[in-house]
């Protein structure tokens, strides 16, 4: 199993990544036009070569050139070759690798879907500024909906449930707190700015699988997974929430795996300060700082790519071995402070003036430190970082359509579905409370009494769940006989004790049911 080579030190000593280290996380910074996107797609093409699935936001739109070969014809090749030479790569091949483009509105890659309640309410209030009150009516909402069995999907259930908040705020204010219609409108301006950005493409099923970013090719490549971001770049806030909820979701999904070999997959978080912006509460600053320190047990690896070292916290800087620094420029007093830290954090080269040579690194070059094998960091070196063998520059639209039609996704997520949630449950509702008092007012309340029910009653709904939860459980079945897959589940069980999941829904009061019931049919 190869490490990732970085490049040559001016000492003459090669420069590696250790990949049994790679999940120790790393950070790429250096001022705008000092080679990070290059160091970047170097070492993103080496883990996919390693076995290792990438994930990596194409902010600019040039990293989409990784899933094409180089070429001696493209531009910057003789600067390329010439890097390569001077390093001793012989030969130095072109070659493409194995990927991916998803995009969150689905115009440049497979569209990116989560529900609203994945998302869940402490991201959803980062994302729209809220303040501390206002969040807190956000979490009420959630709450509501959660014990009345409403699915939060999308961007209009997420409404139908603040206008229900609103509307019944005098009474669930001594189960839930104070509700302050002001905040609920508050919030209910922010989503609609929200879905005024494109947002409401975001929310929406099918969702989103985490384990789509784990796949390998059939050459034991792992697939680099580009996210076109050019356009998410207009809306900073939901480019870094989106990133930090898939970091969440691969931190709740993936097993423990202790220290591998090798990682289950690398993350790279460009713009990375964009996170950790001014605006961003101590509780999102915890929560990242949290699963960054967590999420290498499960095998993942996270890189962070800024213009400055110090716009990444010291609480979470500190859980970065693996570091490469290009040029800082001295021109302000933040940047002499971001040289002095930078140079702070690396291992002392005696032979190296740290300060002094951030300032005067080349473009391509930079000054690297690894985590050993061992766990140490190593000593400091100045670097010519080596060059990647993908094309430098963005795919044209016809090579995006190619490389999207041999996609393993290909059609998966490509089509929207809105299945039944909190806005038609609802609306049907308010319809129903309608067509009543309109029958109260002309007839009276008896005849309102004497007409069937508008909408089914408990058991009538029980009996339909259980009836398509039973014929999605025998297909389940068949499909287990064919593909071998065993479970220690009882299907009907399982049909039975969802169907009162779909009475009851996801309350105390449902969760209890569905335990007693699925106890006695096992």
């Amino acid at each position: 199993m190869d490490d990732i080579y970085l490049g040559l030190a001016a000492n003459g000593e090669k420069q590696y990544l250790h990949l049994s280290r790679a999940n120790r996380h790393g950070l790429i910074a250096g001022a705008t036009g000092t080679g990070k996107t290059v160091t970047l797609q170097c070492i993103a093409e080496q883990f996919s070569r390693g076995g290792v699935p990438v994930f990596l936001a194409d902010v600019k739109g040039d990293l989409s050139g990784i899933s094409m070969s180089g070429s001696p014809q493209f531009k910057n090749a003789a600067i390329l070759e010439s890097r390569a030479k001077e390093l001793g790569i012989d030969p130095y091949t072109y070659h493409d690798n194995p990927a991916v483009f998803w995009d969150l509105y689905g115009e440049q890659g497979h569209p990116i879907r989560t529900t609203i309640s994945e998302m869940g309410p402490l991201l959803l209030a980062r994302l729209m500024g809220l303040n501390e009150t206002q969040e807190g009516v956000l979490n009420i909402a959630f709450r509501y909906a959660d014990d009345n069995g409403w699915l939060l999907i999308d961007l209009k259930d997420l409404q139908s449930v603040l206008s229900a908040t609103a509307e019944a705020a005098s009474e669930l204010t001594t189960k839930y707190g104070n509700i302050s219609k002001a905040s609920v409108g508050t919030i209910q301006r922010q989503l609609l700015a929200f879905e005024s950005q494109g947002a409401d493409r975001f929310f929406g099923e099918p969702a989103f699988e985490i384990a789509d970013f784990l796949k390998l090719d059939d050459q034991g490549r792992g697939y680099v997974n580009v996210l076109s971001a050019a356009k998410l770049m207009q809306s900073p806030k939901l480019y870094a929430t989106f990133l930090l909820w898939l970091l969440s979701e691969l931190f709740e999904a993936l097993p423990e795996v202790g220290d591998p070999d090798k990682p289950k997959l690398v993350f790279f978080f460009d713009e990375a300060h964009l996170l950790f912006d001014d605006n961003a509460s101590p509780a999102l600053i915890e929560k990242v700082e949290q699963v960054v320190r967590l999420i290498r047990s499960k095998g993942v690896g996270v890189y962070f790519i800024s213009q400055n070292p110090i716009d990444i916290p010291e609480k979470i800087a500190g859980q970065l071995g693996n570091r490469v620094q290009h040029a800082l420029r001295a021109f302000t007093p933040r940047d002499q402070k971001a040289i002095k830290a930078a140079a702070e954090t690396f291992r002392i080269n005696p032979d190296l003036k740290v300060e002094q040579a951030i300032t005067e690194l080349k473009v391509g070059e930079a000054l690297v430190s690894t985590l050993e094998p061992d766990g140490s960091p190593s000593v400091v070196q100045r670097t010519l970082i080596a060059p990647p063998g993908s094309r430098l520059g963005p795919v044209t639209d016809k090579e995006r359509a190619i490389v999207q039609s041999i996609s393993p996704f290909d059609g998966k997520y490509d089509t929207a579905v809105d299945r039944q949630s909190a806005y038609e449950v609802i609306a049907r509702k308010a319809e129903d409370a309608a067509a009543a008092a309109k029958v109260v007012e002309e007839q009276g309340v008896e005849a309102q009494r004497a007409q069937p029910r508008a909408t089914p009653s408990m058991w009538e709904k029980a009996g339909k769940a259980a009836l398509g939860a039973a014929a999605a459980s025998a297909g389940t079945m068949v499909a287990r006989s064919m593909s071998g897959r065993k479970s220690g589940a009882n299907p009907m069980a399982s049909a039975a004790t969802a169907a009162v999941g779909a009475v009851l829904g996801s309350g105390a009061l449902g969760r209890f049911a569905r335990g007693l019931l699925g106890g006695l049919l096992r």
